[in-house]
């Protein structure tokens, strides 16, 4: 995609509203009811180097490029409020990319908790929100979490639901997993 297009659709996506009400959901334990449930995590390590390590790597959405996503425009860092269009190459389609517009909506860094969440913006093809946080709980042990409630929004969303629900959930192990990576580097 060239980057007059990538500008335009992500001034489009700074101006859009998100696509659902429940803005900010994923900070809770209790999800918004008529959405389809996700909540995994995975096991880090123990103490505060983990946490550290782990919490700067989901901060500068390492994340999602550890995952194959591209991001525009390229951030540094995450912030709440700030619109990002993610884009992934799709299999054997070159060079085609689903262009993903979203939200970061809520940011946490606090002594035993680090992460964020972002939610859909018109032009994705789903309705709802992801949140990523690694955690320290009170024995010293990390933790990596993603929750995430969603919908489908774009019509071939909807045909192929159990494609994409089988998609989210690979995209999601994926997320564990580079997580994982980035954490026991150190």
């Amino acid at each position: 995609m060239r980057s007059n297009d990538l500008r335009r659709r992500h001034l489009a996506a700074c101006a859009a509203a998100p696509t659902y009400p429940e803005v900010g959901a994923t900070r809770s334990a209790a999800l918004p009811s008529g959405y389809a449930w996700l909540r995994r995590r995975v096991h880090l390590g123990h103490g505060r180097a983990v946490l550290d390590r782990a919490g700067a790597y989901v901060l500068g959405w390492g994340t999602q490029l550890g995952s194959g996503f591209a991001i525009h425009p390229p951030p540094a860092r995450v912030e709440a409020g700030a619109t990002v269009l993610l884009r992934i190459g799709l299999p054997r389609v070159r060079p085609a990319r689903l262009v993903i517009p979203c939200r970061v909506v809520w940011t946490v860094e606090e002594p035993d908790r680090v992460g964020f969440a972002y939610g859909t913006l018109p032009g994705h093809p789903e309705r709802g929100e992801e949140s990523f946080v690694v955690s320290m709980d009170a024995a010293g042990e990390v933790w990596f979490e993603v929750t995430a409630f969603s919908r489908p929004a774009a019509w071939y969303a909807r045909l192929g639901r159990p494609v994409a629900a089988v998609l989210q959930h690979l995209a999601i192990e994926r997320y564990l997993r580079v997580v994982a990576r980035a954490a026991a580097a150190g």
